[in-house]
């Protein structure tokens, strides 16, 4: 499958306004991969299908968390627009049949990030924060920092997540503050 195809297999599930994010987010990714000497193929399909199932309907992807045993029901009980990461994850799987673990986790982990992200995963997951549709207080500091050091910039994304998380009152996902301490730690050696 190339390019094209993952984008126009994603089409179909995606509201316009978030496929032409989903456009700037595979170039941003194409960009920082070319720059970062990561894989280009897998960088375009996880970033293709990054969003799939964005707007699947919620209690379709409840239903598959909790069929899915290697999926954490503890999900549940966080707000649901951190489950499309997940189950699009496991659709691209069975759907599409991609199997590249790289792939699934970069797809997978695109909203929470994790402790020890690979270099795919940074790109999917900075690719998606700062791609040029995007302005909020912060951005233009990452995306700067995102040509410097991958680490740094997913460091910068996070803190500014959790504090406007925190400022929400909202609460967060564990993998979120993992994600943080991990690059806090490494960053500090």
């Amino acid at each position: 499958m190339d390019l094209n195809e993952a984008l126009e297999k994603v089409r179909p599930y995606l509201k316009q306004v978030r496929f032409e994010h989903t456009k700037r987010v595979v170039d941003t990714a194409v960009k920082l991969s070319e720059y970062n000497d990561v894989d280009l193929y897998k960088t375009e399909i996880a970033a293709a299908f990054h969003d799939l199932a964005k707007y699947w309907p919620r209690d379709e992807m409840k239903r598959i968390i909790l069929q899915e045993e290697y999926l954490p029901k503890d999900l549940l009980h966080y707000h649901h627009e951190l489950w499309h990461g997940p189950v699009g994850a496991y659709l691209v799987k069975h759907k599409y049949g991609i199997e590249e673990q790289d792939i699934l986790d970069s797809i997978r982990y695109h909203t929470t990030g994790r402790a020890n992200m690979g270099r795919l995963e940074k790109i999917v997951f900075l690719a998606d924060y700062i791609e040029p549709g995007r302005d909020f207080p912060g951005i233009n500091e990452v995306r700067d920092m995102a040509w410097n050091d991958l680490d740094k910039a997913c460091l910068m994304s996070l803190q500014n997540t959790i504090q406007f998380l925190m400022s929400k009152g909202a609460t967060i996902y564990p993998d979120t503050f993992q994600a943080y301490n991990d690059f806090t730690q490494k960053l500090s050696q």
